[in-house]
């Protein structure tokens, strides 16, 4: 092979100095990469170790309708005094959506047991009561209570509140004073005071207040100063009034704070929305169905709308959480317990 010349040389060294130059800047920052994913991987979190990780722990800061609703004292467990020789006394009320009596044993320590009840209809708030509606509905009232034994002294007739602003309530007053009878009609604060006296157990007064839902008028009603007392709200049928749901709540809400404090933690609950929420969840014949929260419920009809957003109302007021319907108890009991004799 011939001799390289000096030119020749120095060109090859230039080609193999190229070489070399591109071969690093080729080949080296794969060796690099290729090095680092060997490595120990730093502390980072993933969006996959994210997922897999254990939930941090969390506090839910709106509680469970149903967690510890029902629950305050840790249940409900109390039974009736029963009464001890007591006194048949029987009374028919004119309420805003019918005619009803109850028979009632009542005795010396107003202990009280309901013996007898019967419900009737005479659609007093639609005004299609007549005079013989009344006098054969009081007369069959009258003989089915004697019937049971009570004294036709011990017989009574009150006339709600609620019933009173029905136009047609005058003609039936003056009904039964045509036949001989006493009407005892109550304004809302006796019928407030009426349906404490009957529903709330004399260990309770100290802790626990009343609400009444009726159709007409909605009571609540507390112990102040030794005695009863209370206020008037609107009832389950507000609508037909023309009265908005947010209105109503509103009231509600604000006359509820004036339960005292310390007598929140129960609510004797009664009323015909009451009724139909209780019927729902009654176990057997027990005297008393602690209700659930008024979320829980679903409404059927106008008038059990009206009557959940009244209680939801009051719940949210008081903040009680243990609301018992009694399945016995009415204000016109109470006016019985009320009487002197």
């Amino acid at each position: 092979m011939a001799r390289l010349t000096s030119f020749s040389r120095l060109l090859i060294t230039v080609a193999l100095v190229a070489g070399v130059f591109f071969a690093v800047r080729t080949f080296l920052p794969q060796l690099t990469k290729s090095s680092s994913s060997t490595a120990e991987p730093a502390q980072t979190e993933s969006p996959a170790a994210t997922n897999n990780a254990e939930p941090a722990a969390t506090t839910d800061a709106t509680p469970s309708s149903t967690s510890s609703w029902g629950k305050s004292g840790g249940g409900f467990s109390y039974s009736a005094i029963e009464p001890a020789n007591g006194k048949l006394k029987g009374v028919a009320e004119l309420g805003a959506t019918g005619f009803n009596y109850f028979i009632v044993r009542i005795d010396a320590q107003k202990n009280w047991k309901l013996e007898k009840a019967e419900f009737g209809v005479s659609l007093v708030k639609e005004n299609l009561a007549t005079d013989a509606d009344i006098k054969t509905g009081l007369k069959t009232y009258i003989a089915d209570m004697a019937a049971f034994g009570v004294n036709p002294k011990d017989i009574h007739f009150v006339i709600s509140s609620g019933a009173k602003k029905a136009e047609v309530t005058d003609k039936i007053i003056a009904t039964l004073k045509s036949m001989g009878y006493y009407v005892n009609i109550v304004t809302p604060l006796q019928e407030a005071q009426l349906a404490y006296r009957a529903a709330v157990p004399q260990s309770f007064q100290n802790k626990g207040f009343a609400v009444d839902i009726g159709s007409g008028n909605t009571k609540i009603a507390w112990l102040s100063g030794g005695s009863p007392t209370g206020v008037e709200l609107p009832g389950a049928k507000y609508y037909q009034n023309n009265m908005s749901e947010g209105a109503v709540y509103q009231d509600v809400n604000t006359q509820a704070k004036r339960v005292p404090a310390g007598m929140r933690s129960t609510c004797f609950i009664i009323g015909g929305v009451p009724f139909e929420l209780a019927k729902q969840t009654r176990n057997g014949k027990e005297r008393y169905t602690v209700l659930k929260a008024p979320g829980d419920y679903k409404a059927d009809g106008e008038k059990q709308k009206a009557g959940l957003n009244i209680y939801k109302a009051i719940a949210d007021a008081t903040g009680c959480q243990q609301f018992v319907f009694d399945w016995d108890a009415n204000f016109t009991i109470g006016f019985l317990l009320n009487l002197n004799k």
